[in-house]
């Protein structure tokens, strides 16, 4: 995306000498604060050590009472039997909600990786559970072997991306957890149980989504598939013409999703296709420095929807500005260096285009809002706890800036996505207990009376698992 932070100022300053800025509005949105309390960039940004533990954004920390990093599956399981209190497992940290968080013991797997097996004739691979989503798409292309489909962030561990319900955009192609045909599982008593599909289906259903709270998932088994290529476009539409064109969009791409860029109009849009073309030459990405540009306009011309219109029509390239071929692991993910915080809710799709409405409505009747929301496409899978659930969803991203408040996300927007019949992403800021997923999910129960079994003690629920699976 080529609307760099340089070309909006220039045209930002264009527009305000154009239409002769209100010098009292202007400078007395200029001093605004959008800081939210108790935020420090130094905190954000560093890692989580033997101490404390956070999250990607930061927004999530906590001070485990032990870290433990099992080198292999039999120290893991050793460890298990022997714990007493709370046991949380970790993957990259890249969840909103407080799903690790604990006083207990903290156990990470990240050095439980790599490929461990596969099966050409059956088009499967093994692969350890603490490895990156990208780098498990790596070692699956020399195989000829790639993902059905990624996420648009490839960076969690197949452990963390699985339990949460990580999907990427295919009105055709379920959520990432779907591929799921086997999986290791360390039970909170140190057990190890070996599930696969046509033996153990129930069970595989009831893992495929686990939220970390039936144990810790050490290995997966998953259905990939010949790799391929894909032919990649990208333009930047108006937003009221795409979105009447979107569900046809969604119905003939194999991928297709979009993202509006709030108070200007404009959407950028994105479709990849297979083809037995040639790869081409990429140009280099740029999200980035849109969004900068997007927070300049906001810092500056915050006050008038109208003024970051006139912006956005000056500075906005229009119509096609990628288009390329290139192996499908390459595309399916992008790089997102600029931190946020995020709620997503996925909406039945007979509902999807209406609350997509009126979350741009809600959003632009903010003049602090910038990131641009995120809509994708998603086919639904029986797996217990997913919320694409026997359903065709649109998935409905809205993001803040990491160094400002979000609570809004939820408070504002979660009773309108409820509204329209929608499900919280389980990685994703939500607001919802035990009494909400009980109603949302048919299977919720049983999976409930599974994991008082598989631990019946309660080693593995945190207060957020707790709000979530103990109805009072």
């Amino acid at each position: 995306m080529s609307v760099t932070r340089r070309k909006a100022i220039i045209a930002g300053a264009i527009g305000a000498a154009f239409v002769g800025v209100p010098a009292a509005r202007h400078a007395a949105w200029s001093l605004r604060d959008f800081e939210r309390d108790n935020w420090s960039e130094e905190n954000t940004a560093r890692q989580s050590d033997q101490r404390t533990w956070q999250n990607w954004s930061g927004l999530q920390r906590s001070h485990p009472r032990e870290f433990f990093s099992p080198g292999s599956e039999d120290e893991l399981a050793d460890f298990m039997a022997r714990a007493r209190g709370l046991i949380r497992p970790v993957g990259s940290g890249h969840s909103f909600t407080p799903l690790v968080n604990s006083d207990g013991a903290i156990v990470d797997i990240s050095r439980l990786q790599g490929l461990l097996s596969h099966n050409p004739e059956a088009g499967t691979a093994t692969f350890a559970a603490g490895t990156r989503l990208r780098r498990a798409a790596q070692l699956s292309d020399p195989l000829n072997l790639a993902f059905m489909n990624l996420p648009d962030i490839d960076t969690q561990t197949l452990a963390g991306g699985y339990a949460t319900a990580t999907h990427g955009t295919g009105r055709d192609i379920p959520a990432i957890h779907a591929d799921i045909v086997g999986f290791r599982l360390v039970t909170p008593r140190g057990e190890v149980v070996d599930v696969s599909a046509g033996r153990d289906d129930e069970l595989l259903r009831a893992g495929q989504v686990s939220l970390g709270a039936l144990g810790v998932i050490t290995q997966y088994t998953l259905k990939l598939r010949p790799s391929y290529r894909l032919h990649r476009r990208v333009w930047v539409e108006r937003i009221d013409s795409l979105l009447d064109r979107a569900e046809e969009l969604a119905r003939v791409h194999r991928n297709f999703e979009f993202f509006y860029a709030p108070h200007t109009g404009y959407a950028i849009a994105l479709s990849h296709d297979e083809t037995d073309q040639p790869v081409g030459e990429r140009p280099g990405g740029q999200d980035d420095e849109f969004l900068a540009g997007m927070r300049d306009m906001r810092d500056r011309f915050g006050w008038s929807s109208w003024i970051r219109r006139r912006i956005a029509d000056a500075a906005f390239p229009k119509g096609e500005i990628e288009n390329f071929v290139d192996v499908s692991w390459k595309l399916l993910a992008t790089s997102r260096p600029v931190r946020f915080n995020e709620s997503e809710y996925h909406v039945p799709e007979e509902n999807g285009l209406k609350a997509v409405r009126e979350t741009i409505e809600k959003l632009e009747s903010r003049n602090d809002t910038f990131f641009p929301v995120e809509v994708r496409f998603v086919r639904g899978d029986d797996a217990w706890l997913s919320p694409f659930w026997h359903g065709q969803d649109v998935s409905i991203a809205i993001h803040a800036s990491v160094d400002e408040p979000c609570d809004y996300l939820v408070e504002d927007f979660e009773p309108m996505f409820r509204r329209y019949g929608g499900r919280p992403h389980w990685g994703k800021l939500h607001g919802l207990g035990a009494r909400d997923f009980t109603e949302l999910y048919p299977r919720m129960n049983d999976f409930r009376a599974l994991q008082k079994e598989l631990d019946p003690s309660g080693k593995m629920l945190n207060a957020h698992l707790r709000q979530i699976l103990e109805v009072s």
